[in-house]
């Protein structure tokens, strides 16, 4: 009598079986671009092949279209994008993976097409491709719309271009989002206003974690992105951060379904704790106070509670922090500007004030903040702990053995738990690159925060307007300097080269300039002729005792030389010189030296007279 019950219940559970399998493989569409082979800037190695990787990836997953395209014009981008729309009808998700160059103009991002020229900053709405444009690409898929991007890399073209209006932005990377539309994932190569690295492999780190871990089965995407920024970070010595624009519901959406055997297992034990963690979890992948507020609404009381509180106060210092760090910027800027005015004592001392009370409200802040980190890191590294014990629990009673320690624990398990810090030596090294690339720092990133790094940060705050410590730096030293977008200390360049945008050109001088001591070109002087003394008076000269010599350069009173014609041929070789001139010594006279006390023409004086006898 209870065959037929048994045979309910299996049919029952075999129907609910079938109604959930399209959650899990409903239809998964992709369009992957790499654009390597750049015609008007030199052509980047990486993106064709992180592009077949990609497209690789997504066809060992199993989804029902994969088109892969490889250096498109901006025609061709546009009529791919317009395939692939009508290929996304229907679909449950809808993912893009674009790699190549991309670039922020005012806040917009946009792709660039191999054959793009962009002489000019509004080139960029004719020849390039707004990020909006390919967002409608994905808009049909129901469950999922995924945008990859690998395109923050340094751009070529902003170097060159013409900037038509002055105040028109052009950034690094690509800019902050926020998608408009529910159900969709941005996702960076790195974090907004930054730049990536290619690697020294064919693939970027970016593409080759994403190639690791997005099509793991069963992996919800979220975790999966959070492991490809870990992976990222460990590559590149934490000077890349993969980052995510965007927000999903509260069900996981892995892009992967789960093993057939796992889906088809029967119901696991209900497990109330653990279900509270992994949505604590999640709610700290997500990073905002959004989702650990939504965390509380849920769960308002227990262990997980105080540790969601904990991070909803780490947030909250750190907002604190910025913006006493930015009141502290700008009243020290309003101090400085009366100063350099001279405006009323009243007005400076009232500013003077203001300056001290707001660094004084950071200094706080800062401590506050390091105050609710170090309280956030003690109650994760308990939970941790306890996550470790429960593993040990699961595996000893998975193995059949209750004795407690028999099982090691499984260090891979805690996904979520918080990642251990970098050493100050990396982080030190990481300030050193930052400030490299700011232009602060000449020598190399040797992780030795020595006199010289010192004096570079030290550059940097003056440049800046900023107060950071020169002695000793940490994780918000780096972020402080990550904030800043483009070159902050001055580009020096020595005699004979000038500034060019993030580097040094030769100056190459015209035909007819020359360099001056001021480095710049100037018309070259035309040289002025030099009088010489012919031969015959070089050896009238020579023939001279060294008396004459004397008096004859002296000139009379130590006057100026007079010019000195040549002796005739059948004279002594002597010269006379008076008011009137030079002339040879007459034939049969010869010279003496005479002084005139008055009357003479060398009044006081003596000099060389004529004697005939």
């Amino acid at each position: 009598m209870f065959k037929p019950l048994k045979l309910t219940v299996f049919l029952f559970a075999a129907v609910l079986l079938l109604a959930a399998e399209p959650a899990f493989a409903g239809k998964r569409v992709a369009l992957v671009i790499g654009n390597s082979a750049y015609q008007n800037v030199p052509p980047l190695a990486n993106p064709a092949n992180d592009a077949a990787t990609i497209a690789a990836t997504f066809k060992d997953a199993g989804f029902d279209v994969v088109d892969s395209r490889r250096d498109l014009s901006a025609v061709e981008i546009r009529r791919a994008l317009r395939d692939f729309s009508d290929a996304a009808l229907g679909a449950d998700i809808a993912v893009i993976y674009y790699a190549g160059h991309g670039m922020e103009v005012d806040g917009a991002n946009y792709l660039i097409p191999v054959d793009a020229r962009l002489e000019r900053d509004t080139d960029v709405f004719d020849e390039a491709l707004s990020l909006d444009r390919v967002l409608v690409a994905v808009e049909p898929a129901k469950q999922l719309r995924l945008v990859i991007l690998d395109a923050c890399r340094d751009n070529p073209f902003a170097k060159s271009m013409k900037r038509t209006v002055a105040s028109r932005a052009i950034g690094r990377g690509l800019a902050k989002i926020e998608p408009a539309s529910p159900n969709t994932l941005i996702a960076y190569s790195a974090k907004a206003g930054s730049t990536a690295l290619d690697g020294d492999t064919k693939n970027s780190p970016f593409t080759a974690a994403l190639s690791k871990h997005l099509t793991r089965p069963g992996l919800d995407v979220r975790r999966a992105f959070g492991f490809v920024r870990d992976d990222v970070l460990k590559a590149t010595a934490n000077r890349q951060e993969p980052f995510v624009y965007g927000s999903l519901g509260g069900e996981d959406v892995p892009l992967v379904p789960p093993p057939a055997q796992a889906a088809s297992a029967g119901p696991a034990a209900a497990n109330p704790q653990a279900d509270i963690r992994h949505d604590y979890e999640l709610a700290l992948q997500i990073g905002n106070k959004a989702a650990l507020n939504a965390f509380l609404a849920q769960y308002p009381d227990g262990f997980y509670a105080s540790l969601a509180k904990l991070q909803l106060e780490k947030l909250s210092a750190e907002e604190a922090r910025v913006a006493a760090t930015e009141k502290a910027r700008q009243t020290e800027q309003e101090r400085a500007r009366l100063a350099a005015e001279g405006a009323r004592k009243e007005a400076q001392a009232k500013a003077e004030a203001d300056a001290k009370a707001a660094e004084q409200a950071r200094l706080a802040a800062e401590k506050a903040k390091q105050i609710a980190e170090g309280q956030a890191a003690e109650a994760e590294r308990k939970r941790a702990d306890k996550a470790a014990e429960a593993q040990i629990a699961s595996n000893n009673a998975a193995a059949g053995d209750t004795r407690a320690g028999v099982a090691a624990p499984d260090k891979g398990v805690s996904v979520a738990a918080l990642t251990v810090g970098p050493s100050q030596g990396d982080v030190v090294k990481s300030v050193q690159q930052e400030l490299r690339r700011v232009g602060c720092l000449t020598g190399a990133a040797d992780g030795d925060w020595n006199a010289a790094s010192q004096r570079s940060l030290s550059a940097f705050n003056r440049n800046a307007g900023m107060t950071l410590d020169v002695k000793t730096v940490s994780a918000d030293t780096l972020d402080a300097i990550k904030q800043k977008q483009a070159r902050v200390c001055p580009l020096v360049c020595e005699r004979g080269y000038k500034a060019d945008s993030d580097h040094c050109a030769k100056i190459v001088c015209a035909e007819g300039t020359v360099l001056n001591d001021d480095n710049e070109c100037e018309k070259r002087r035309a040289r002025t002729p030099s009088a010489k003394r012919d031969d015959g008076d070089s050896r009238d000269r020579a023939e001279r005792t060294p008396r004459q010599r004397d008096d004859a350069g002296s000139g009379f009173g130590g006057g100026s030389i007079a010019p000195r014609p040549r002796a005739a041929a059948s004279g002594s070789g002597q010269i006379v010189c008076d008011r009137a001139g030079c002339r040879p010594v007459s034939k049969g006279c010869h010279l003496e030296f005479k002084t005139f006390a008055q009357g003479g023409p060398w009044e006081g004086q003596g000099g060389n007279v004529e004697v005939c006898r």
